[in-house]
């Protein structure tokens, strides 16, 4: 599909597999608790630049299902980086007509968080500007598992109806994704928006996180719209519909 056909009319959704924070700090001799407080500013940075790059949806994910397997002193700091954003970032995104909301699993959080959670999320629930989706305590693999159990016996299968079942488990928001980035040079989806990336373009990047700046976004969407996107079908066939 072209570029024309494909992207929506509320902007491209951008999903981004934040990695590299411990590695960037173990290579400057610091705790790996330092590389996620740096992360924190790459976050920041991106935020306010996806509106001016034509981005309509941001989903970052920052904590996912089986990082509970961690170092206990690095998933406290992670629980509390995501605390101090949400309560510092506030203002700033209410400003900015920003609207944020966190999926994934809610019930294994400290309530102190979940309430933070709550609290940005009705402050920004009418923003109209950038949607940024952060996922914590996620898993793309849970989350198809319980959507599939809630799947009436006698249903039709479609595959619109289940992505809207899919969509409830989190904040109801079916855009699938446009574009798919990953920083910290590995080369993999982590169980991560596994349903909404099916169609995904994807971007692998050998910058750490900490170091992701707006050029390496601003390029990443370049590249995007630089793709042939057919979506399984022919370019001519493409052509010929966004002509009628």
């Amino acid at each position: 599909m072209t570029q024309a056909t494909c992207e929506r009319k509320d902007g491209l959704h951008v999903a981004i597999i934040m990695d590299g924070n411990g590695r960037w700090a173990q290579q400057r001799g610091l705790p790996r608790s330092a590389g996620h407080k740096a992360g924190v500013e790459a976050v920041r940075r991106i935020v306010e630049a996806a509106g001016d790059l034509g981005v309509g949806t941001l989903t970052l994910f920052a904590f996912s299902a089986d990082n509970w397997r961690r170092p206990t002193e690095e998933v406290a700091a992670l629980l509390q980086l995501l605390h101090v954003y949400l309560r510092r970032e506030r203002k700033r995104l209410i400003e900015s007509n920003t609207r944020l909301t966190v999926i994934g699993r809610r019930d294994r959080l400290p309530k102190p968080l979940c309430q933070a959670i709550t609290r940005i999320e009705t402050a920004t629930a009418r923003s109209t500007g950038v949607h940024v989706r952060i996922a914590f305590d996620y898993s793309s693999r849970e989350a198809i598992a319980h959507a599939a159990a809630r799947w009436p016996a006698q249903a039709e299968v479609s595959r619109e109806a289940f992505r809207s079942l899919l969509a409830m488990q989190g904040d109801r928001t079916e855009a699938e994704v446009d574009l798919l980035i990953r920083s910290g040079g590995e080369k993999r989806l982590s169980d991560f928006l596994l349903w909404e990336c099916a169609y995904a373009e994807l971007c692998f990047l050998d910058v750490m996180w900490p170091d992701f700046g707006v050029e390496d976004f601003s390029a990443a969407i370049e590249d995007f719209h630089r793709r042939d996107r057919r979506f399984g079908g022919l370019e001519n066939m493409v052509k010929l519909s966004a002509a009628e």
